[in-house]
């Protein structure tokens, strides 16, 4: 499969994911930021450090998490917090290049609200 076609279908997987999904390189740049993330923190950080929109404690955790990620090729995932108000699990994902060096993380939302529609109901 060419390359620009399988960045294609990671990007549209991202564009219509509901949860918000912000992606940085290692250094903590912000690369990404999905429709639904744009959304959900009201601003556009693509560009900037995602150490510039957290406070010091945070930083602190997320570079104790991004350091965790460096040490080996098994070191994958975080839990980071509850939400109770939007009940959620949220975690720290490491992002890997072929060879499975890190090249960036992303924070990922599981909602734990179970799904009140019907199947397949496609109106």
């Amino acid at each position: 499969m060419n390359k620009e076609l399988l960045f294609s279908l990671f990007k549209s997987l991202l564009d219509v994911d509901a949860a918000p999904v912000v992606i940085c390189d290692k250094e903590g740049m912000v690369v990404y930021m999905n429709p639904s993330s744009l959304e959900h923190y009201h601003v556009n950080l693509v560009g900037r450090s995602i150490y510039d929109c957290h406070n010091a404690a945070s930083c602190e955790k997320i570079k104790r998490v991004v350091a965790w990620f460096e040490k080996s090729g098994q070191n994958n995932q975080v839990y980071t917090y509850h939400n109770d108000k939007e009940e959620k699990d949220v975690y720290m994902i490491a992002l890997r290049d072929e060879t499975g060096a890190l090249i960036g993380f992303y924070e990922k939302h599981v909602y734990k609200t179970p799904e009140r529609g019907a199947l397949y109901d496609m109106p």
